[in-house]
């Protein structure tokens, strides 16, 4: 790890390179880093840094209340110099093209609509921004985005309230992109404005939609086609549950539908989906399932596993 910047109150900014001074992979908006920490925890984090940048990475982390133990790990035991264990990274978050984007960040939501805008830029598409936080002193990246303070509308909620939706989708129609990242309740009246609307919507998820109900689950069989086993999964216990009992090692990070760490092929059956993450069209194809989350509808599932 090559800094630390913190960056606003109970957000830090760690900029990461390679150990032997090679060259990072690229990335594209949207992207995410998973660490391994101490403990076998594995968390995910939103690439913010440069996109021409070969030799650094940078994520932001916000400290949760309470945490799970990734952020407090990040926050009060991590120094510039020390290393830190990068598994891999993906993304389920990719900026389409388009003539013109809405983006909409809460909070820490804003670390991957920052790469976002830079990349809008450079392809010369008309964009703005409408970003919001409990007070200034807790929205990061507000010096970054001083330079394009036309496209830029800022919410601190003590000052102004929360972010006017109304303004901010005042005239999105065809051709235009909105993107959102940020809290449960932001996303959630999004979600319902764009059901009743024709507004394309891209949000990303820091947690799960909603809870799983639990008064729903059945238990059901699943069968494993490259392991050859068959197994039981309770009513009252996850797929990956069952998984790790067996000896099974399927890589999870989340357990909350959220991180699509854990997507795995469906060869067979019908998938009860219950993550945040696959759109009605890939639930309805049903190609693949969460297993930290979802379920069975049917009384089988034959799994790529």
């Amino acid at each position: 790890m090559t800094g630390i910047e913190e960056a606003a109150e109970d957000v830090r900014v760690l900029r990461l390179a390679d150990a032997g001074g090679a060259d990072l992979p690229a990335w594209e908006p949207g992207a995410h880093l998973e660490l391994l920490l101490p403990g076998e925890i594995r968390r995910q984090y939103s690439l913010c840094g440069s996109l021409s940048d070969p030799a650094e990475w940078s994520i932001g982390v916000l400290r949760a209340n309470p945490s799970r133990g990734g952020s407090a790990y990040l926050h009060d035991h991590v120094a510039a110099g020390d290393e830190l264990d990068v598994t891999g990274f993906h993304n389920l978050f990719p900026l389409l093209p388009a003539e013109r984007y809405v983006f909409i960040a809460g909070g820490i939501g804003i670390t991957p609509i920052l790469p976002m805008i830079a990349a809008a830029e450079a392809a010369g598409s008309a964009w703005e921004l409408h970003y919001g936080g409990r007070h200034r002193l807790s929205m990061p990246f507000r010096d970054r985005l001083a330079e394009h303070d036309d496209r830029v509308t800022i919410y601190p909620q003590d000052e102004c309230g929360l972010i006017d939706l109304d303004r901010a989708l005042a005239g999105v129609g065809p051709g235009v992109l909105v993107y959102a990242c940020g809290p449960e309740p932001l996303l959630d009246v999004l979600g319902e404005r764009s059901a009743r609307t024709s507004m394309q919507l891209h949000i990303e998820r820091f947690a799960p939609a909603s809870a799983a109900d639990d008064a729903s689950s059945t238990p059901f069989e699943v069968e494993l086609v490259r392991t050859g086993v068959s197994m039981q999964v309770p009513a009252d216990r996850s797929i990956i549950d069952v998984l790790e009992d067996i000896g099974v090692d399927v890589l999870t990070s989340c357990r909350e539908g959220i991180c699509g760490t854990c997507e795995t092929e469906v060869l067979g059956g019908l998938a009860d989906h219950r993550d945040s993450l696959l759109s009605d069209e890939e639930r309805e194809t049903g190609n693949t399932m969460m297993l930290c989350v979802s379920r069975a509808r049917s009384p089988r599932l034959v799994l790529d596993l």
